[in-house]
């Protein structure tokens, strides 16, 4: 058996050299091929002869001969080279066309509401093999899941991330007041009386009706009474049809709420923070093929609905 100091002697380099020479038979042209001189291939044949302590390549006229010894080494020096070549060949493009399989993305509802409907309207044109699943989501238990697998990636305002996974900006959520003029007669733009005032609803999931909203009313000494906070952005709608309220909600959402149900949109009267919507996937899947277009279609379709929603925000391609 060959021991640990002779493997240690032989090479990545002297293994081509090998089977360049057992292929072209010729001293010369092996050379060429591996971009060496022939002082080079000779001084690495002399080393591989030494560890191997065999001649391996007997010259017979202008050519080698190789030994029995080196027959016999040959096809496992060829399968190895080969398995490295495969294992470093460039991946081959994703084709969505032929691809069959799950897409899997995780977004709280409000991101949902705007982005999954053209998001699985362009999917099944460009893979219609492609399954979509959404997965609810939300940023407290988002990096989790995703190294469990749950989820290719997660759209929301993410806390700061693990080394072994990568963040990108998309964009920031400004907020947005919505309601249903029929119920509330209120013209825009709204004042900061009116504003504080009138019923306010709220979306919580966990029913907290104290948010960011309030921190801002404090500092101009102002107060809002909150009538009602639902766990989910889709019963807001119904809630504003039925009773003379308003609600702040992000900006790609309630244009979208305003679109389908008929309410009126204005701007708040007082500054409010914005959140910082991000997309968190592993960092192994970075430069995955399917993974990255997943990524990449998601940006694209995302743009496309926050520009025909009439959002002013828009997410760098370069997030994927």
């Amino acid at each position: 058996m060959m021991n640990d100091a002779t493997l240690r002697k032989i090479d990545l380099n002297l293994l081509l050299a090998f089977s360049v020479l057992m292929q072209e038979r010729n001293v010369s042209r092996a050379a060429e091929r591996l971009l060496l001189g022939q002082p080079g291939l000779s001084a690495a044949l002399r080393r591989l002869r030494e560890a191997l302590d065999d001649e391996l390549f007997v010259r017979v006229g202008r050519g080698l001969q190789p030994t029995p010894r080196a027959l016999s080494i040959a096809p496992a020096i060829e399968d190895a080279l080969s398995g490295i070549e495969r294992a470093i060949r460039p991946q081959a493009e994703f084709d969505p066309a032929s691809w069959q399989g799950e897409f899997r993305i995780g977004m709280c509802d409000n991101l949902e509401s705007a982005f999954f409907g053209p998001l699985a309207a362009r999917l099944l044109q460009l893979s219609p093999g492609a399954r979509l699943i959404g997965i609810a989501s939300e940023k407290r238990d988002a990096a989790r899941r995703l190294d469990e697998g749950v989820f290719d990636f997660s759209v929301a305002v993410h806390d700061e991330p693990a080394s072994w996974h990568i963040r990108a900006p998309l964009f920031d959520q400004v907020s947005i007041c919505i309601y249903d003029e029929a119920q509330l007669g209120l013209k825009a733009p709204l004042s900061l009386k009116d504003f504080a005032n009138v019923a306010h609803v709220t979306v919580s999931f966990e029913g907290n009706t104290s948010t960011g909203i309030d921190m801002a009313l404090n500092r101009t000494g102002d107060v809002r009474q909150v009538v009602a906070t639902v766990p989910r952005f889709s019963a807001l709608p119904m809630v504003l049809k039925a009773m003379p309220a308003i609600a702040t909600v992000p900006e790609s959402i309630g244009r979208c709420m305003a679109q389908l149900h008929g309410l009126r949109l204005c701007e708040p009267p007082l500054s409010l923070p914005t959140d910082p919507v991000t997309m968190l996937y592993r960092r192994v899947d970075q430069t995955d093929g399917r993974a990255r277009w997943f990524r990449r279609l998601f940006i694209d379709v995302a743009n496309k609905a926050l520009e025909a929603s009439g959002c002013c925000v828009s997410i760098p391609r370069a997030a994927a």
